[in-house]
């Protein structure tokens, strides 16, 4: 009864501070998230193939936003987007890793008994403040003093245990390697996030519980631990996003291979380059803290030169799947070695817009067909994806596409160029933004209209469903003679495809009065109306900038 009456006071008392705790680290990281997220995105999606200073960028970006977790997805939905490659994020990884002992150094003093003083002052800036800037600093001081105070309850709620026989012959149990690691790595995953874990070790090693040698495998531990994040946000995705994800997992297990037996003279270095004096309940948790700065230390230096070694084993181990790569967005021609020649470069930079082209021939084509046609019909060249699937992930290659070749013809804009060839650069530009407000139209269309049935594609008349056909096949021709036209940048083959163009708006007002008519004679047209508009009007609309691309033509060409 002694025992349960002991425990009690302090499982609720270690609970609530552990809940503070984690809570204030939420509520910290929300807020520097908030102030330096967005920018922390374009600072890493900026890196160069230069490891040093991806490690550099990785061991910063961390520091500002506090969790090496946010860094790891962010790098994965990086390389998921085609921003950066798998090889570039292996250095930030190892940065990120370096940028997480921050906070660990910092707790390691005895700040604790200060943090009620931070939340109210962070509280008050995030009421007080008009600028958003400051608001989210706010945020992130409160969320500071809410785990420092965490920690504090925590670090009361231990004391007692400093003198308890069961207790320390538990801990004494973390001195074995291998057991240590195994607690670190599990709590580690439980809590999802490595602060947190080392966190609870400091406070324990600030209450004499934990000896250093207990902790360096618990860090060991939760440095595998915190993969757990990063491994579940790579699912679903390409298989370059995944290396990334297995990459933290090899550097850490690699490097935890190493360590584990090296621990006991690990630790004596850690001793000597640690103070052996100080206020009580420091020197332990000082030591804590540099073991783990120096491990992630070491692990950049001894694996940062063997990264392209890294790459060639991630890709054995995840190899590229040639379907995959045919689904994912890239570009095909364009390069900057060409740019110092811009006439070379200039033929690039037609033939991935003609490629763009080619893609939009496809989307177009399946436009009706995908509320028209079967609800089971499968994409005619990937036959895993259904026609709207297929739709999606063209868009997304059209969008990929127009960012790239604009950055591209910018570029070749800088250059030395003559009268004919900027000519053609600015209509290149202005013919990839219309190229993707098709894409942006289809994708509309498949978000306006409702999910389709069978009943409501049988539903359109004999006579509604011609009109509909014949405007498709009408602009799916417009599209193809395009792919041509830009391929050769012909003013007169565009001409050509303006001349004709002025039938298609007849035929629109003849099919839209014709439904009209339908409507008050034929029930069931009433039932298919928003199917049949949307897809006519979405007609007009491509059939329109059709038209702008063809007249980008003729003021971009010679011929």
């Amino acid at each position: 009864m002694e025992n349960r009456l002991f425990f009690l006071p302090i499982a609720i008392s270690f609970i609530g501070g552990l809940a503070l705790f984690l809570y204030g680290i939420r509520v910290m990281s929300g807020g520097l998230k908030k102030a330096a997220g967005s920018r922390m995105r374009d600072f890493i999606a900026r890196i160069t193939d230069n490891r040093f200073s991806g490690l550099l960028a990785g061991a910063l970006a961390t520091m500002m936003v506090q969790s090496s977790s946010t860094i790891m997805v962010m790098l994965v939905g990086l390389v998921q987007s085609q921003l950066m490659t798998y090889v570039q994020a292996l250095s930030i990884i190892l940065g990120a890793e370096i940028g997480t002992t921050a906070m660990a150094q910092l707790i390691s003093f005895r700040i604790h008994e200060y943090g009620l003083p931070f939340f109210a002052a962070g509280f008050a800036l995030n009421l007080l403040s008009r600028k958003e800037a400051l608001r989210n600093a706010g945020e992130a001081f409160s969320g500071f003093g809410l785990f420092l105070f965490g920690m504090s309850i925590m670090s009361g709620a231990v004391a007692p245990l400093r003198s308890y026989g069961p207790f320390l012959e538990l801990i004494g149990y973390l001195e074995n390697p291998l057991y240590g690691v195994l607690a670190g790595m599990l709590l580690t995953g439980l809590i999802q996030s490595s602060g947190a874990f080392i966190g609870i070790v400091i406070t324990l090693a600030q209450q004499g519980s934990l000896s250093l040698e207990a902790g360096i495998p618990l860090l060991l531990g939760s440095n595998i631990g915190t993969c757990i994040t990063v491994s579940l946000a790579s699912l679903g995705m390409v298989r370059s996003a995944k290396r990334v994800a297995l990459a933290q997992v090899l550097f850490n297990v690699s490097g935890v291979a190493v360590f584990l037996f090296l621990i006991p003279w690990y630790a004596d270095l850690v001793r000597m380059l640690s103070p052996s004096s100080g206020l009580a309940g420091t020197v332990v948790p000082r030591q804590i803290a540099n073991a783990h700065t120096l491990y992630n230390v070491f692990m950049a230096v001894m694996f940062l030169p063997l990264i392209p070694f890294w790459a060639k084993l991630l890709i054995r181990l995840i190899p590229d799947s040639p379907e995959e790569t045919r689904l994912q967005p890239s570009v095909w021609y364009i390069t900057g070695t060409a740019l110092s020649t811009p006439s070379l470069a200039l033929s690039y930079a037609r033939a991935e817009t003609s490629r763009m082209n080619r893609i939009l021939e496809r989307m177009v084509g399946a436009s009706l067909p995908a509320f028209t046609g079967s609800v089971k019909a499968k994409d005619t060249v990937f036959p895993d994806l259904s026609v709207i699937g297929g739709i999606r992930m063209r868009e997304e290659k059209i969008d990929f596409l127009e960012s790239r070749v604009s950055d591209y013809l910018i570029a070749i804009s800088r250059q030395e160029l003559g009268e004919r060839e900027s000519q053609e650069v600015f209509a290149l530009m202005t013919i990839v933004k219309d190229q993707e407000s098709i894409g942006d139209c289809i994708e509309a269309l498949l978000q306006k209209l409702p999910e389709r049935t069978a009943e409501s594609a049988s539903g359109l008349t004999v006579e509604g469903m011609a009109d509909l056909t014949a405007l498709h096949a009408f602009l799916c021709g417009e599209v193809a003679a395009l792919t041509v036209a830009v391929q050769e940048m012909s003013g007169s083959r565009a001409s050509g495809i303006l001349h004709g163009a002025g039938d298609f708006p007849v035929l629109a007002g003849a099919a839209e009065a014709r439904h009209l008519q339908r409507l008050r004679t034929l029930p069931e047209s009433a039932m298919t109306h928003d199917m049949h508009m949307e897809l006519l009007h979405a007609f007009e609309e491509m059939h329109h900038y059709c038209k702008s691309i063809a007249r980008s033509i003729v003021n971009g060409s010679s011929r």
